[in-house]
């Protein structure tokens, strides 16, 4: 079993927890996820990895009410366990491949939207902690909704940008991109980008015009963490890739994402109630 440290809430339904998993901790990189699991029958779910504490031991994730089972991790306090917390899988951002020196060469660039802003930031963090500077753009529909902004301004240059203007930058995160780019005349020559499918498909298009290498995080498709259900996979380049086990990050400027999008939504027009799935539990075991 995998206690629960700690437990805050980052905005409304999302929760940060603090995991005790001592080897996850001791293994895990920047770009990493794991697969955390509720009770001997609760569904697998994987999360990227928000951070990680080797000395403590402990991993945090950070999760989104969107269903049932994420709810049911929402719920938890800190005292309760996770039966399974499996990890850590994916490969590691492609940036820990370089050297220090080829590292502080680039101007790097993060964009995050929503929830993608926990998993932009342990990236951010180890740059920091290899004496490399970076600049995050943080976007969200209000100011409401942000979350990480204090964590990330001690590691990173923080840009936000709101939708409806009430924090920061009046507009979305392509246009903040453009308006550092065109108007601040700065220059970037990585940037990784992570979030919803939509905005990171908007980002990667826009920064091809700038003609910047551009990887995304597409750990939204991920289902079982190991490449067996394949529901993962994706077109990167006009090849089949597994999100789980070759990547999460990708080329974004390769990614196919109109394909990943119809594969994400491809279960959302038919969702059961518990009540649904004891039914036909019972209706089984009746046979």
């Amino acid at each position: 079993m995998f206690d629960i440290v700690s437990k805050r809430t980052l905005a409304p339904n999302i929760t940060e927890m603090r995991v005790n998993a001592p080897r996850v901790a001791a293994s895990a990189r920047p770009g990493q996820f794991v697969i955390v699991r509720v009770g001997e029958e609760g569904e697998r779910i994987p999360l990227t990895i928000c951070d990680y504490n080797p000395e403590e031991g402990t991993v945090t994730i950070v999760t989104q009410a969107v269903g049932r089972s994420s709810a049911k991790i929402n719920s938890l306090e800190p005292g309760d366990s996770f039966t399974d917390f499996a990890g850590p899988l994916g490969r590691p951002s492609d940036l820990l491949e370089l050297s220090d020196e080829e590292l502080r060469s680039r101007c790097i660039l993060f964009v995050a939207g929503g929830v993608g802003t926990a998993p932009v930031y342990p990236q951010a963090k180890w740059l920091h902690e290899h004496g490399v500077k970076c600049d995050v753009i943080i976007g969200a529909r209000t100011k409401e909704l942000f979350t990480y902004v204090d964590e990330m301004r001690r590691v990173a240059d923080v840009h936000l940008c709101t939708d409806d203007g009430t924090e920061g930058f009046h507009g979305n995160v392509t246009a903040l991109m453009r308006h550092l780019i065109d108007d601040e005349g700065r220059r970037f020559d990585h940037c990784v980008v992570i979030g919803p499918m939509i905005m990171m498909k908007f980002a990667a298009m826009e920064t091809a015009r700038y003609g910047i290498p551009t990887m995304v995080s597409l750990n939204a498709l991920m289902v079982d963490g190991t490449g067996m259900c394949g529901a993962c996979r994706v077109s990167v380049g006009g090849e089949t890739k597994f999100t789980c086990v070759e990547g999460p990050e990708f080329d974004g400027h390769k990614v196919d994402f109109d394909e990943a999008m119809r594969r994400q939504n491809m279960y959302r027009n038919n969702p059961k109630t518990l009540r649904e799935v004891e039914d036909s539990k019972c209706e089984c075991h009746g046979k």
